[in-house]
């Protein structure tokens, strides 16, 4: 009797994540902004209002946020979990939202409400009802070294609208803290080493809205022929609120590869290597 010979039928996504990690860092760079690229103009055409993908944005945060409450609600437990993080989320979203109510009352300015009133939920819990839980050593992220910059960025590049100085300096400052909110999230991380399933989820959807978040400012520049960066103000300031959007979305494109390979190769614990933060 013949023994049929067996044949590994390997996942199509685990060989190309295995070519992938292979590569140089230089190729892995140019692979992202490729992606990244294929991926706007993938929403340019699909997505005809551009607005609604700052709506996605936000919707992407909040069901992050949703997550992270069913972990603080079922398991009672805020292991993972970065109460400074969270604290600099509301700080910018606290700003935004007054700046939304002097400069512009829009939908964006309830969706805004909806984010802090959760966001402020989760600190409380964290700092109130979950206190044996908190992994404050590990959580030793120092905020004024992105506190202060932003502040003082704020102060010298900011809108050059109408509205009064405080205003703009304030808006300036909530686009820049919100840029680099999520910093201590990734340190608690990168410090842990393991992250467990529902605060990657939520990292995740972080990672996503903070793509749609800067798709919706790209491609509002490209449909309006760069007209909007002029109707931002002058100077410095229009390339900023770019350069911002961008740098929040690379700052966490090294966890969501990580997080996609997991979940692709069936791990429901994330272990990220030295480094990746």
């Amino acid at each position: 009797m013949v023994t049929p010979i067996r044949t590994s039928k390997r996942n199509p996504i685990t060989i190309l994540v295995g070519w992938v990690r292979r590569q140089p860092p230089k190729v892995k760079a140019f692979l992202a902004v490729v992606t990244g690229m294929a991926s706007l103009v993938f929403l340019k055409f699909v997505v005809h209002d551009h607005d609604n993908l700052f709506v996605a944005s936000e919707a992407c945060h909040a069901i992050g946020i949703c997550v992270l409450i069913y972990k603080l609600m079922k398991e009672k437990n805020c292991a993972g979990l970065s109460l400074k993080s969270q604290e600099l989320t509301a700080i910018f979203l606290a700003v935004r939202l007054y700046c939304s109510y002097v400069m512009e009352y829009d939908i964006h300015t309830l969706l805004d409400s909806a984010t802090l009133i959760t966001t402020l939920w989760v600190i409380y819990m964290i700092r109130f009802k979950l206190t044996l839980s908190y992994m404050e050593d590990k959580d030793n992220f120092a905020t004024y070294y992105v506190v202060v910059p932003c502040l003082a960025l704020a102060f010298l590049v900011h809108p050059s609208t109408s509205h009064s100085i405080i205003h703009r300096i304030a808006w300036a400052f909530c686009v820049y803290l919100e840029a680099v909110s999520v910093l201590p999230q990734l340190q608690v991380m990168q410090n842990t080493k393991i992250v467990e399933p529902f605060t990657a989820h939520y990292v995740f959807a972080l990672g996503i809205a903070r793509f749609l978040n800067c798709a919706h400012w790209v491609l509002q520049v490209v449909d309006t022929r760069g007209r909007l960066l002029t109707a931002l103000g002058y100077a410095f300031w229009p390339p900023m609120v770019l350069i911002a959007e961008i740098v929040q979305t690379f700052i966490l494109a090294d966890f969501c590869y990580y997080y996609v390979k997991s979940v692709f190769g069936g791990q429901l614990v994330l272990r990220l290597p030295s480094g990746v933060v």
